[in-house]
């Protein structure tokens, strides 16, 4: 894992009214302050972002706050969506961006997910960026050339330093909500291509340094064996980040 820090991100997705958001923080409030040296992130509905974003505040919590998703135009005719000026009014840090559920069940492409992410970087926030294969383009050996497309899609004219910047989670689309897991060892393996490519595409310092998270199916019984591998710097989880003794069992892998 090199110096970078382990990362433990909640999307909570489309789970928690407000009142059970702050009942959650409450929860994990003594957790997640001990001195882990992991970053603790959770991505919260829209409508709970500003009273997570309060109570954080108000707590002192060592938590960082991100959004699920955002839109790539800071305003406009754009019914139901929400823009990168919006979520930097309320201190977000982070923004998921390309979820295999927006991909999938919404239809975005690499091309809208490219526009997302040169906006949110042109914002300060710092985006989550996934990726991911189908099950069938795993059997079909087509993993690493699926991935390769949509992170150079992803990232096409994206420029600077985007190894504090940027976060990428590997999600295999197959082993999301789905209780199986990718082999620690395959996982371990496929961010390891990943960060090959960004050495490629934006320099060996840079893949060095950012930071790859595993996601997909990840629970407290599986998460230590997950983040023994050397290129897998945290997760992005799911169903596991929502009752608060799960999620600080993750925290506190070590």
């Amino acid at each position: 894992m090199a110096d970078r820090r382990p990362m433990m991100a909640g999307n909570w997705k489309m789970h928690k009214t407000t009142t059970e958001a702050v009942a959650f923080l409450e929860g994990v409030a003594a957790g997640v302050d001990k001195d882990t040296g992991v970053e603790v992130v959770v991505c919260p509905p829209y409508t709970a972002l500003s009273a997570v974003g309060a109570d954080i505040k108000k707590k002192n919590l060592k938590v960082s706050l991100g959004a699920q998703n955002m839109h790539w135009e800071e305003a406009g005719a754009f019914t139901g969506e929400i823009s990168p000026l919006m979520l930097v009014d309320l201190g977000l840090e982070f923004v998921i961006i390309g979820h295999s559920e927006r991909r999938q069940l919404f239809g975005e492409t690499n091309e809208t997910i490219n526009k997302k992410l040169k906006a949110a970087l042109d914002h300060g926030l710092k985006p989550i960026f996934c990726v991911g294969e189908t099950l069938d383009q795993r059997e079909a050996g087509q993993t690493t050339e699926v991935i390769a497309a949509q992170i150079t899609e992803g990232l096409e004219g994206v420029g600077g330093d985007l190894s504090e910047r940027l976060v990428i989670a590997y999600e295999p689309i197959w082993a999301i909500g789905t209780g199986k897991v990718a082999e620690p060892e395959d996982a371990n393996d496929v961010i390891r291509h990943i960060r090959a490519l960004i050495s490629s595409l934006f320099g060996v310092d840079t893949a060095r340094k950012i930071r790859i998270l595993y996601g997909g199916s990840v629970k407290p019984d599986n998460v230590a064996k997950i983040m023994a591998e050397p290129e897998i710097d945290g997760a992005l989880v799911g169903g596991a980040c929502l009752k608060p003794e799960s999620f600080l069992e993750l925290v506190n892998y070590q």
